[in-house]
């Protein structure tokens, strides 16, 4: 047990070292995507499946609420969290629109999208991003290497691994760290 521990946590800190040291440029200019958004009075809409749905509360949270320090809340909404909307569009319509219709109703021009997909191919989210795309909001897309979401992202966070819970704890980190440096710069 103890070595499988030890592998376990060389794998999570490889994937993550990785990751920031392959996409130092990406990570910034994310940031600053975020803190012109932010400062012109749009927001961020945040969507995702199981796990990921998860990570879009949890971070829009981080936005809304603080992430380090004290200071007015930042603009993000999770789209995965109002069951009675998720439940009739899937119903009515279909499970693959239940992030369109509300990228639809909420996002305007000038928003992000920010899309969590580990396989990179929740036909879901993939429709989100595209409608949040032809509406002119600006794409950021977590995923593993594989899938359409790379393609459509202004913003591909790709993750070069094949274990989901790797990419998962990669995604939730580059997350902490948009917040982290979006907060800095906007409250100085």
């Amino acid at each position: 047990m103890d070595e499988l521990i030890k592998q376990i946590l060389n794998e999570s800190i490889k994937a993550k070292q990785d990751f920031v040291l392959n996409n130092l440029e990406l990570i910034n200019k994310a940031a600053l995507e975020i803190v012109k958004t932010l400062n012109a009075g749009n927001k961020i809409l945040l969507f995702g499946n199981g796990g990921s749905a998860a990570d879009c509360q949890h971070i829009a949270a981080e936005f809304i609420n603080r992430f380090q320090m004290e200071r007015r809340p930042l603009a993000a909404i999770s789209l995965t969290t109002d069951t009675s909307v998720i439940t009739s569009i899937g119903n009515d319509y279909s499970f693959d629109d239940i992030f369109t219709k509300q990228i639809q109703a909420l996002g305007k021009k000038g928003d992000i999208a920010l899309g969590i997909s580990t396989s990179g191919i929740s036909p879901n989210v993939i429709n989100g991003a595209k409608i949040a795309k032809e509406m002119g909001l600006t794409i950021m897309g977590f995923s593993g290497t594989k899938g359409e979401l790379k393609g459509i992202s202004d913003f591909p966070f790709c993750v070069n691994s094949k274990t989901t819970a790797r990419i998962q704890e990669v995604h939730i980190m580059v997350a902490h760290m948009l917040c982290d440096l979006s907060e800095r710069i906007i409250f100085k």
